[in-house]
């Protein structure tokens, strides 16, 4: 079993992973403390755009990033997006202005354009197609880690210390990431030279067909994410959280046990199937964190949230891989990620414009973005028939 482990999971699995855990640790990092730093600067009532702005940027890039990673290769596509990251961690506090700041969110938003689409793509190159829902369970699992260890970090940086701090370091989190894939081995197979002639994209470029159902499941769920991202930081200081990064810290680390038994369902079992059990938790959970009345309930509704969400994800990107065209993976993950930029931006809008900084308002905030997720549960139930074509013998 340990040998067979070792075939599948090797070297640069192990790095992918690594690579990963300190690429979400970086952008995590810093999310809790960034409606009180617009705030700060005197933009209260743009707190929306904080993750809408940073979510539109990835949404469009992915076609961008998908069309160069099955081109120029999948390592130099990671390395782009996190030298982003590098690059806006230095950034932010030399900015003083709201229209700075926005802007600001508008360029960090590449890094997730193009790190995450390289990585998915490198990982379906390297683990057969029976092992790939445990596998993206696994890739999974230490981008959860970065996220639980992230907002946590970041909250005891900046109220032991300062905002600025927090900044820098998430920017070094991120130059290890960078330098954990430098030397990866590319699979793509006599990659170009890049050429600014790669960056004219058709409309047939933009988006693959063949993973339009699973991409619609993440759109849907999305929804709900981009919501819990916007509002939840409010909310805390509303129940009485000092440090913001708490929820995230707990819905990312009850994701960690699930994700991997996830990925391994998903595979016997098959991706709906799983999906089916995920959207629906996922839609309890919503309803149950617009229900919390303490900071105890809170934090206990992030579990069931973490639950759900660690079953979603592994499973919608497995299902994505097997739809894919081997040629095409770069662009099928884009499509899938395209789905996964919009919903989050959409809910983030949506619950931000809802919210209006009226606190009567956190409970039809969140039992709205439950709907989105429902929606993904009926169609997965009624709609979705070719079930049967998606298990593994």
């Amino acid at each position: 079993m340990a040998e067979q482990l070792k075939r599948v999971y090797g070297l640069q699995f192990g790095l992918l992973c690594l690579s990963s855990f300190l690429f979400f640790s970086s952008f995590n990092m810093i999310i809790p403390e960034l409606p009180d730093y617009l705030t700060s600067l005197g933009g209260e009532e743009y707190k929306g755009l904080i993750i809408a702005l940073f979510t539109l940027t990835a949404g469009l890039s992915r076609p961008f990033s998908g069309k160069l990673a099955d081109s120029i290769g999948r390592v130099p596509v990671m390395v782009v997006g996190s030298v982003v990251c590098v690059l806006a961690g230095f950034m932010y506090p030399l900015v003083g202005s709201v229209a700075a700041f926005l802007l600001l969110r508008f360029i960090h938003g590449f890094s997730t354009g193009f790190t995450p689409t390289g990585k998915s793509a490198y990982v379906a190159d390297v683990v057969p197609m029976e092992r790939r829902g445990e596998a993206m369970g696994l890739l999974g699992l230490s981008g959860s880690l970065g996220m639980a260890a992230g907002p946590a970090l970041g909250g005891f940086i900046a109220s032991e210390f300062t905002v600025d701090a927090m900044f820098y370091i998430s920017s070094g989190a991120a130059f290890l990431s960078v330098a954990v894939i430098w030397h990866m081995r590319e699979t793509v197979q006599n990659p170009q030279k890049f050429r600014l002639s790669l960056l004219r994209i058709s409309r047939k470029e933009i988006l693959e067909p063949r993973v339009l159902a699973p991409s619609l499941v993440m759109l849907l769920t999305a929804f709900t994410f981009g919501t819990i991202l916007t509002i939840i930081p409010d909310f805390s200081n509303f129940l009485g959280i000092e440090n913001k990064g708490l929820f995230f810290t707990s819905f990312t680390l009850s994701s960690l046990a699930i994700r991997f038994l996830a990925g391994r369902a998903s595979d016997k079992f098959g991706r709906v199937a799983v999906l089916r059990v995920s959207t629906g938790l996922l839609t309890l959970a919503m309803l149950v964190i617009g229900s919390v009345s303490s900071a105890t309930e809170l934090l206990l509704a992030g579990i069931l949230f973490g639950v759900a969400t660690g079953m979603n994800s592994p499973t919608v990107y497995a299902w994505t891989i097997d739809l894919s065209h081997e040629a095409h993976r770069g662009r099928a993950m884009a499509t899938m990620y395209i789905a996964l930029e919009a919903g989050i931006g959409l809910g983030a809008l949506g619950s931000g414009w809802l919210y209006g900084n009226e606190n009567s308002n956190f409970t039809l905030v969140f039992w709205s973005a439950a709907v989105f997720s429902l929606l993904a549960f009926l169609y997965l139930t009624l709609v979705v028939r070719r079930e049967a074509a998606l298990k593994h013998s």
